[in-house]
């Protein structure tokens, strides 16, 4: 699936848990994840970055060159 580029560093999106609650507030334009700082440092700690699906190959090759979904997804300029 796709990671967002603030999930694969480590970002707060990537201390997002299933069945966690998230406000959104149209009014305030705000999204906020409803979860204690010291539930976050906790997660924060416990994150470890995600592993490559392809390490070697074809696919390899094609992810270390292409950009993110949220970009096209297009191959990136080689020089």
């Amino acid at each position: 699936g796709h990671v967002s580029p603030e999930a694969a560093v480590g970002g707060n999106i990537a201390l997002v848990k299933d069945e966690d609650e998230i406000k959104i507030d149209l009014e305030k334009n705000s999204v906020d994840l409803m979860v204690s700082e010291s539930e976050l440092a906790q997660r924060r700690k416990e994150w470890k970055p995600r592993k490559p699906n392809y390490e070697r190959g074809v696919l390899a090759k094609y992810a270390s060159l292409v950009t993110s979904a949220s970009e096209g997804a297009i191959t990136k300029p080689l020089f």
